[in-house]
């Protein structure tokens, strides 16, 4: 009951020095959704005021949505060790536009955030080592993005006549490629 009363009167602190940011409480944490463009201010101030402390970035993810406008869920765990206590920031963008980068804030962000670019296909402003870090090189698109195919687009297999490993398209029988049936996802 305790940990309760304490969310609470963070939350009640939150809102009131971030008007803007939705809070609500799942199970004794705490999930802040801020819009993009206050993301960053919204994560400095959460580490370094005396009330927070969150200096910890415990994880950072990712998620696609497809159905929604802003379809990639950008999800910031933070952990304060002076307060013992666990919050999530959540923001939302889509396609086209960028996330500012929180290298800057926290180190360890820079893999979490090639991670994401990689997968995804989201942009961090500012981050200065955006490689491909699951995929090759030259690998064409992002493979946890939902519309991303199954199969891929090439394969690579070693072929045994030129004794090397070769690269090429997709390539199905008709029986394969047509789907008609809806996903038993969306029902």
């Amino acid at each position: 009951m305790a940990t309760n009363n304490i969310y609470y009167s963070f939350k009640q602190f939150i809102q009131s020095v971030f008007p803007t940011v939705l809070t609500y409480q799942i199970n004794n944490e705490l999930f802040f959704v801020i819009s993009n463009n206050k993301l960053k201010n919204f994560l400095r101030f959460l580490k370094d005021h005396t009330h927070a402390q969150f200096k910890v970035l415990s994880d950072l993810s990712g998620a696609d949505y497809p159905y929604k406008k802003n379809r990639f869920e950008i999800t910031y765990n933070l952990l304060s060790i002076t307060y013992n206590a666990r919050i999530a920031v959540l923001s939302y963008v889509d396609e086209i536009s960028s996330v500012d980068s929180i290298v800057s804030l926290y180190k360890c962000s820079n893999w979490f955030e090639r991670e994401i670019w990689d997968m995804y296909g989201v942009f961090f402003y500012k981050n200065k080592d955006l490689r491909r870090i699951l995929t090759d090189y030259g690998f064409k698109g992002h493979p946890l993005r939902k519309d991303f195919p199954l199969t891929g687009y090439v394969e690579v297999r070693y072929d045994e006549l030129q004794k090397r490993v070769i690269t090429e398209k997709v390539s199905f029988t008709q029986d394969y490629r047509d789907f008609t049936f809806k996903s038993n996802w969306l029902a």
